[in-house]
């Protein structure tokens, strides 16, 4: 029977195999230790990298509060400025850009030997030569109707006066009539028929007052109130609806009506 054989020492390996005896204990200590190390580094590097994205998310927003505060002092000057100009500033801005441009078209045109107006018109279409002839008809006239009695009188007295024709003829009459006189003072004493009217000023008065009072036919009036009719309303809007609604509906409902006041109706 062949004798069982043992592997000699060797110094090498007895420590190799006490140093691996002291590493790994058997209850396997020192492996959870190092897997607790590995864990927190790993949560150190979380939060690192949460604190980095903060940090970066912070610097935004002093960049965009910077930004915010630079634009607002800018719209604040801006607004300043505007303030301590006139308050027609832009308008005639415009105006004088306007100027300045139709100076230089015209010259350009007198230079090419062309009628600037008529190049104007050439270029314009036909929508913005209606928009300017609307304009010019409500310059022109401007009595759009009855607003006010105030409005409506000052458009009477620049009627009147726009009608006004001086007549250089009897101005000459007058004057060799009066003499000195005609350019009277505080003491200039008048005869009594150096103010009379001609039978033209009166004649043109009449036709004047004439024109005024068909005018005025033609302007609705308010209707009066009266007293016979019936009450079918509880207040004034309420009268002005069914009026409204009585233009349309009265031919269909003028029957049922009748019969509800007779007590006839089915």
């Amino acid at each position: 029977m062949a004798e069982k054989l043992e592997a000699p020492d060797v110094p090498e390996l007895a420590e190799e195999r006490a140093k691996l005896t002291e590493e790994i204990p058997a209850d396997g200590s020192n492996i959870k230790e190092k897997d607790d190390k590995g864990s927190d580094v790993a949560k150190e590097q979380c939060k690192d990298a949460v604190r980095r994205e903060r940090l970066k998310k912070l610097q935004e927003l002093h960049l965009r509060r910077n930004e915010a505060r630079k634009l607002n002092h800018q719209e604040v000057a801006e607004e300043d400025r505007k303030k301590k100009l006139p308050a027609n500033f832009e308008a005639k801005q415009r105006r004088l850009e306007w100027e300045l441009s139709e100076a230089k078209a015209r010259k350009e045109a007198e230079d090419n030997g062309e009628d600037y107006d008529r190049v104007k018109l050439l270029e314009a279409s036909a929508e913005d030569l209606e928009k300017f002839e609307r304009k010019r008809s409500r310059k022109q006239n401007p009595d759009t109707g009855f607003a006010d009695f105030q409005q409506a009188q000052y458009r009477q007295y620049q009627r009147l006066t726009r009608q006004l024709k001086p007549s250089m003829e009897e101005y000459e009459k007058q004057k060799g009539e009066l003499g000195d006189s005609v350019y009277a003072t505080a003491n200039t004493l008048l005869p009594e028929d150096s103010s009379k009217p001609s039978e033209a000023a009166i004649d043109r008065m009449v036709d004047d007052l004439e024109k005024q009072a068909a005018k005025r036919a033609k302007y609705s009036r308010r209707r009066e109130f009266r007293q016979d009719s019936d009450v079918d309303y509880i207040n004034e809007r309420n009268r002005k609806f069914n009026v409204k609604a009585g233009r349309f509906y009265d031919k269909y409902t003028s029957e049922i009506k009748q019969n509800l006041e007779r007590g006839t109706a089915i």
